[in-house]
């Protein structure tokens, strides 16, 4: 925890320095649109974005979204916060923390959900074939692996633990890259991995069994992620940030009613090959974020010391 907060003190105090810099917008000269730049990490997630330029849902819009890939929320929020993005797609966990540091973001539009479909899921905690672990209640004294400690992937695992009749304190969570798990499975560097897709498919064509859907666990809806823009930027461009909601709405229902096109554009913009993009499971895209989820979760991370105090979710929300 001392090191999350450190991090995020670190932002805390980009933000002072950096929260009365005008945004990274501009315009085109050639085709007068607004030129904006989003910060989103290119996963199977944020594939509605991508869409949404590929179908001129923002172009319509008279905006020219440039998408910044990055590595997560630890770029994502310093960079909405001064302005270099003007929007910026994070996972509902990093923004609950974030916003009980004192940093002034607001979700405006739902990013990503589960499917519900235990077993099935875009999220699963897999072991090995041959592994003792049955359920989730059988990781008690294990070593699990997640790509973040204290965020939305160890909190979720340990609520499937918990669901499963376990008690999750004795779990120890390492911090993995995702494309490092599978192979941390076979050497038995780990007993567990949480995982998310592409990687989620890669570990069943490796062979490894799926004990649990922790999103699925947590909340048949989870919305696992949302766009978030600072405090400064919907004071100062509320119909900029209305015309990026309405070109997401327009790309979550074209996403949901495409699936192949979801695959399609996966391979522009992601490494992940044909037959993966053939296998792959995809999330969900509602058009609203699930509050009751997030309350869900915002209660764990209470129980579980990511946050101080019960989250402000009214605060939380444009």
């Amino acid at each position: 925890m001392r090191r999350l907060s450190t991090a995020l003190s670190g932002i805390a105090v980009l933000v002072l320095a950096t929260a009365c810099s005008g945004g990274g917008g501009g315009e085109d000269e050639e085709g007068g649109l607004r030129r904006i730049t989003a910060g989103a990490i290119p996963i199977v997630d944020v594939a509605p974005l991508h869409l949404g330029v590929d179908q001129g849902f923002f172009a319509d819009r008279g905006i020219d979204l440039e998408i910044q890939p990055g590595s997560g929320g630890a770029a994502a929020v310093p960079g909405v916060v001064s302005g270099n993005f003007e929007f910026a797609f994070g996972n509902t966990v990093s923004l609950l923390v974030a916003r009980d540091q004192g940093l002034p973001l607001k979700v405006f539009a739902n990013g990503v959900s589960s499917n519900g479909e235990q077993g099935a899921d875009f999220s699963a905690v897999f072991v090995r074939d041959d592994s003792p672990v049955e359920t989730a209640a059988d990781l008690e004294g294990t070593t699990v692996a997640a790509n973040n400690l204290l965020n939305i992937g160890d909190t979720t695992v340990r609520e499937s633990v918990r669901e499963a009749g376990g008690d999750p304190s004795d779990i120890e969570f390492v911090e993995m890259a995702f494309p490092d798990m599978v192979p941390a499975l076979e050497n038995g560097r780990i007993d567990a991995a949480w995982l998310v897709e592409p990687f989620t498919t890669a570990a069943l064509d490796a062979g490894n069994r799926e004990i649990a859907s922790n999103f699925v666990d947590t909340h048949p809806e989870l919305s696992v992620a949302a766009y978030f823009t600072s405090e400064e930027m919907l004071a100062r461009e509320p119909e900029l940030i209305d015309d990026v909601e309405a070109a997401l709405q327009e790309s979550f229902a074209y996403a949901e009613a495409n699936p192949d096109e979801v695959r399609r554009v996966l391979g522009e913009y992601t490494e992940i090959d044909g037959a993966a993009l053939t296998d792959i499971r995809l999330p969900r895209w509602p058009e609203a974020v699930n509050e009751e989820s997030v309350g869900v979760l915002a209660d764990l991370m209470l129980e579980d010391g990511l946050i101080g105090t019960e989250a402000d979710l009214a605060a939380l929300y444009r």
